[in-house]
């Protein structure tokens, strides 16, 4: 029922966030010290892409990547350009684990040698690399509500 609740707040009203240059939807998420304006990767495709081939990443800015179930998972930094912060968010809300300063990969380094982080969530945060904490986000602290979420043009 919570993860419902969360769900629908997230996706209950549109605006445009001009930051980002895809054609994803975005959300306004506050963080203690900042707000956020994510995109939105909710299908399989949009998570697999993710912030893959970016070369600059803003402050302030990044993806919130929505799964069907809070299960275990795991992100990779195959053909992601910028080092990244993750922050896994179980169904409540709830900040469960940061991966904080993930580096860039070697673009021929095999697959199988491109180290996974992996954690328990239902939502995964990507932002630029230190973002995290200089916005006050760390296991323990709630997402709080969701404040606009803009559709696909």
């Amino acid at each position: 029922m919570l993860e419902t609740f969360f769900l629908a707040a997230l996706l209950a009203t549109a605006t445009p966030t001009p930051q980002l240059p895809h054609a994803l939807p975005s959300t306004i998420v506050r963080a203690p010290k900042a707000t956020l304006s994510l995109e939105v990767a909710a299908d399989e495709a949009d998570r697999e892409h993710g912030l893959m081939d970016r070369t600059v990443l803003p402050a302030h800015t990044g993806m919130l990547f929505v799964f069907d179930s809070d299960d275990l998972q795991s992100f990779w930094m195959k053909d992601t350009l910028v080092p990244l912060d993750m922050v896994f968010i179980g169904a409540d809300g709830v900040v469960r684990k940061v991966f904080a300063g993930v580096p860039v990969v070697a673009p021929d380094l095999p697959d199988g040698e491109i180290p996974l982080e992996t954690a328990r969530a239902k939502y995964v945060i990507e932002l630029p690399s230190g973002e995290a904490a200089r916005d006050g986000r760390a296991a323990g602290t709630k997402v709080p509500r969701v404040l606009a979420v803009a559709t696909r043009p």
